[in-house]
């Protein structure tokens, strides 16, 4: 991770705090996302990697904002088209977000994080210890009611095909801005569905963590 880059994102933190959403809000407006800026593409390509060591830091709320829309926001509003692409523009992943203060729905047409679960589901969202003390878990969610036509195989290929461009997206966003993250596979899909009151025709596709690193970067990436 540069320097710089890491120097910017941990002032950040201390100016803004804990500004994260509270265990009594249903829906909180995120920040416009910041979307000049950032490292050149090769670069952030040169740099990216998998991190199973998190610090416990909040990640503050202009980040998660930044984040949320790198991953699956609205880039063209006057189309209501994606960072991402999804077959036939079904756009059915729905990113979810575990955090401290409980579970909420990113809805890219507000920018905003609506409440799902109060309790901190954070544990249940992998196998592997990190999980449970990350700031962040995300939970790429398929609404296979969406996809109006194509086989069960179909839909299951393009679903993960789908979650995986948002995996790499938030790959590429925090391989920008000195965060690491790791996409995890490892998950009790039935537990965590059950947690998260999905319909049967809703599944668990991918996990990812997300955070500020607590290992040191390779020497060679």
């Amino acid at each position: 991770m540069k320097q710089k880059t890491f120097a910017a994102v941990a002032c950040a933190v201390l100016a803004l705090g804990t500004a994260v959403p509270s265990r009594s809000q249903a829906v909180i407006p995120l920040p416009a996302p910041r979307v000049e800026g950032g490292r050149p593409l090769m670069q952030v390509l040169k740099d990216r990697r998998s991190t199973r060591a998190f610090k416990p830091d909040t990640l503050p709320l202009p980040v998660l904002s930044d984040l949320l829309w790198a991953a699956f926001g609205v880039n063209r509003p006057e189309r209501g088209l994606r960072t991402a692409p999804s077959a036939v523009n079904w756009q059915e992943i729905d990113v979810y977000a575990a955090l401290p203060s409980g579970l909420f729905r990113y809805n890219a047409e507000t920018h905003t994080l609506d409440r799902v679960l109060a309790g901190d589901i954070r544990a249940a969202t992998g196998l592997q210890p990190f999980v449970g003390t990350a700031p962040l878990n995300l939970v790429l969610v398929a609404d296979y009611a969406r996809m109006a036509r194509g086989s069960a195989e179909n839909k299951d290929q393009w679903a993960w095909a789908d979650a995986a461009f948002i995996s790499e997206n938030v790959y590429l966003y925090c391989a920008s801005e000195g965060l690491g993250t790791v996409v995890r596979a490892m998950v009790d899909r039935p537990a965590l569905s059950e947690k998260m009151g999905l319909r049967p025709d809703q599944k668990i596709i991918l996990a990812q963590t997300v955070g500020f690193p607590d290992d040191p970067p390779p020497a060679n990436r």
